[in-house]
């Protein structure tokens, strides 16, 4: 029984029982602005389902559950015998279940399939981060596939199916089927070309056996990996199943599940390959350029998903300022913590109008449109995750001391933001990766400027930032020490002529007086104050 000191006051409600989809402005005008109107009520009542799913009470507490118990690896059984298994938490499954019935799985099969996907994986990705790890990489192992039309005709109904058909037993008997990566080693990293695994040809064509190791292999409970090793003619993309057609398990020895900052409810592995039966994908010695468009499609999921990190963080730090109250009047009303809150939202919103118009030149698939990704994904890649981290560690501040307890919700996002950053490539990797489009691509750079150039005029702060940014351009001359400003200048000005084209003019007005224009100091909550922050405040609230 409580004290007669202890009455709750001025505590927020719960952010609980809302439709996450329907509740976050930004997203839903994106997916109405890149969606055939004839397909737009099956596309919002889907996401709108699913946002209602991830909002809820229940499914909330799958994340907490599924984060509280991470894997356990199981590598023998109680005879000795190898298992190579990875037990999760039931909430992981049901999280992952619903994620593939979602179509997180399934965007290469379905009208729109590129935006509906990206928006869901916004969405779900607000509920828990891991179990989007193997949804990203069975949607992205697509495209490598296709390499190879035959075997992409045997593998690609089973990663594009809405069915989640967990165990571990032979592709063809399952309903559904997930696809994890292994590329980096011990000794290389990004420098994938140091990969020492070696692959060696088999009498029936185009099998091989595997003997090395992978140091960073994901999602190790997986139907089959797409992986690298050098085969005689080089470097070589290879499938690996978990269980071979017979029914006999692979070699697929699990060293041990890593020990991460974040992303605990999903699994990583250091695995082991001894005479490991792989099935070639592409032509050997062409591996990277088989697996870079795998490479590409998760790359633009770590942008997705660092904006749904960031869309969720304003949405609890808006949520709780709007109910709490200091000094005479709630948080949200006094000046200085809505200039905090609406640079915020500033950047939430750019971030997923940026990730939903990538989305979007997916679905379109023209010339123009592959162009513009090749430059533009590397530098959202870049930039939206490296702005992640200060996004959770701001917003759990707004919420003070409660934002430093784990119950919040906040410790989790922060922890998490650092991941996408990382994954697929580091900072330095998405930079150099810009700047090699820009040298050897000037089709990217065409498509990039047409796409910004549609707003010349708009804006004086953006046109004088292109300006600054083709001067830039002109001068190559020891790029690579710049690339990062580079990157950085690339996305910036994609995402300010965006919300000039899309954004109410408050948030449009206040981005490029921000990033563009100077007018704003390097800390959150420094924006101009004859801006119209109420309204971009306002905007990113959550309705529940």
């Amino acid at each position: 029984m409580a004290g007669s000191t202890h009455t709750v006051t001025n505590q927020p409600p719960p952010l609980v029982g809302y439709d996450v989809f329907t509740a976050d402005r930004a997203l839903t005008d994106a997916v109405e602005r890149h969606t055939d109107a004839g397909l737009l009520d099956e596309v919002r009542g889907e996401l709108a389902a699913l946002g209602e799913a991830a909002g809820s009470a229940q499914v909330q507490e799958w994340g907490t559950q599924a984060n509280e118990n991470p894997p356990r690896l199981r590598t023998h059984d109680r005879y000795g015998h190898r298992l190579d298994e990875v037990d999760f938490h039931p909430a992981w499954h049901r999280l992952l279940g619903k994620g593939v019935s979602a179509g997180l799985t399934a965007a290469w099969t379905r009208p729109a399939g590129h935006v509906r996907r990206a928006a869901a994986f916004l969405v779900w990705t607000q509920v828990d981060a891991g179990n989007l790890c193997p949804l990203s990489m069975t949607h992205a192992a697509v495209p490598a596939l296709r390499t190879d039309p035959a075997l992409a005709a045997e593998w690609e109904p089973r990663l594009t199916s809405m069915v989640y058909d967990r165990g571990l037993r032979p592709a063809p008997t399952k309903a559904g089927a997930l696809f994890g990566m292994g590329m980096t080693e011990k000794q290389g990293g990004s420098d994938v070309r140091a990969t020492t695994t070696a692959a060696t040809p088999l009498a029936e064509d185009g099998t091989y056996e595997l003997t090395g190791h992978k140091w960073f292999c994901s999602a190790p409970m997986s139907d089959g990996f797409l992986v690298l090793a050098q085969a005689p003619e080089g470097l070589t993309c290879f499938l690996v199943p978990r269980v071979l057609a017979d029914g006999d398990r692979n070699v697929f020895m699990i060293q041990r599940l890593k020990d991460k900052l974040g992303n605990r409810s999903n699994a990583s592995a250091e695995v082991e390959f001894d005479g490991t039966w792989a099935r070639r994908v592409g032509e050997e010695g062409r591996g990277v350029r088989t697996i870079i468009e795998m490479v590409a499609a998760t790359r633009l999921d770590c942008v997705l998903g660092s904006a749904g990190l960031m869309r969720q963080a304003v949405a609890q730090a808006v949520h709780h300022c709007t109910y709490r109250e200091a000094f005479g009047d709630t948080l949200a009303d006094q000046p200085l913590m809505r200039n905090v809150l609406a640079d915020l939202a500033l950047e939430s919103e750019a971030a997923t109008t940026l990730a939903l118009r990538l989305a979007a030149a997916y679905d379109d698939g023209g010339e123009q449109e592959r162009a513009l990704l090749r430059i533009a994904v590397p530098a959202a890649k870049y930039w939206v995750t490296k702005r992640c981290p200060p996004v959770a560690v701001e917003a759990a501040e707004c919420l003070g001391g409660n934002g430093y307890v784990e119950e919040s919700g906040l410790p989790r996002l922060v922890r998490e933001s650092p991941l996408n950053s990382i994954w697929e490539g580091a900072g330095n990797i998405q930079a150099l990766d810009v700047v090699r489009a820009l040298q050897r691509e000037p089709q990217a750079l065409n498509a990039f400027l047409v796409e910004v150039g549609r707003t010349r005029g708009a804006d004086h702060r953006l046109d004088t930032a292109v300006k600054d940014l083709l001067t830039e351009l002109g001068d190559l001359d020891g790029v690579e020490g710049r690339a990062r400003r580079l990157a950085e200048r690339l996305a910036l000005v994609l995402q300010g002529s965006l919300l000039v084209r899309y954004a109410p003019s408050e948030v449009a007005d206040a981005f490029c007086a921000s990033r563009l224009g100077g007018d704003g100091g390097a800390a959150f909550g420094t924006l101009p104050s004859t801006l119209d922050l109420a309204s971009v405040v306002e905007r990113a609230r959550p309705e529940f």
